[in-house]
């Protein structure tokens, strides 16, 4: 039984439609990643999984069970999500933020417990943010804020984890930094993380399923050199491209035409002069 699918599912907008009849299934323990051009449904499919938007036809399916059917602390104790952009609470610190990851878990009178305290004090280990738990969240860079907003989902202890553009905003050192967590934290734990990332060479090195959502369902999935192809980036993008390979991981990786400085090699060049004149 997978963890989390969907079921003839349509998604509107008021009156237009941005995912029509789609069934989708997400691989347990893997880490899938939806890629398309902007406005093609990705974050909306997300949101619908985290039941942030109630499905005009279809069900979302949790370990088997219609989310439509369950409270949202049920839901909550088996999937966590961090929508793009989360709002944060004026002057919170970094613990305070984690620790309301353990909401889901409390009860009425009960109070705080050791396994909520265990929880938090793994989901800080997990994030290297054990040194910046007395730091507000809004005085971290972007990085660091960001990898408070996911220790915040960690601390759930859920299976499934939703992260809609997890590295948006971040540079590139901190946007691998991200992700390398996210990986370590299936391969140690065996998490199922769905995401969404516009980058597709990052999102080829790190995917074990690739999703490729266009005109209202799903163009193409599987394995990132299965999906990653010239003619899927023709149909879903509108535009042409090379698809080489990743020096390191040997992964898809995709060279978009267009304009740009052409660099003549080395070798085209005759004496020591020449090379001066253009390096």
């Amino acid at each position: 039984m997978e963890k989390l699918a969907a079921q003839s599912l349509s998604l509107s907008y008021g009156a237009t439609t941005i995912i029509d009849h789609l069934d989708l299934h997400i691989p347990q323990g893997k880490i899938s990643i939806l890629i398309g051009s902007n406005g093609c449904g990705k974050s909306t499919l997300l949101r619908s999984f985290a039941r942030l938007l109630k499905p005009e036809q279809g069900t979302i399916l949790l370990n088997g069970r219609s989310i439509s059917q369950m409270s949202t602390k049920e839901v909550a104790k088996q999937m966590a999500v961090l929508p793009q952009g989360p709002v944060l609470p004026e002057a919170l610190t970094v613990l305070q933020l984690v620790r309301l990851g353990r909401y889901p878990h409390q009860r009425l009178f009960q109070q705080w417990s050791e396994e909520d305290e265990c929880q938090v004090t793994k989901a800080l280990r997990m994030t290297h943010l054990e040194s910046l738990q007395e730091r507000a969240v809004d005085s971290l860079s972007g990085g660091q804020r960001q990898r408070a907003w996911i220790a915040m989902t960690l601390a759930q202890n859920t299976e499934v984890l939703l992260l809609d553009e997890p590295t948006t905003y971040l540079d590139m050192a901190h946007q691998v930094e991200i992700l390398d967590l996210l990986f370590d934290l299936n391969q140690e734990e065996q998490r199922t993380i769905v995401m969404v990332l516009h980058d597709l060479n990052l999102a080829c090195r790190y995917a074990h399923h690739i999703i490729a959502v266009h005109d209202k369902g799903v163009h193409s999935q599987g394995l990132p050199e299965e999906v990653v192809t010239k003619k899927m980036i023709r149909d879903v993008f509108g535009m042409e491209c090379e698809i080489g390979t990743d020096l390191l991981f040997g992964t898809p990786v995709c060279i978009p035409h267009g304009k740009g400085r052409k660099i003549i090699p080395r070798q085209e060049f005759k004496g020591k002069q020449e090379l001066r004149k253009v390096y």
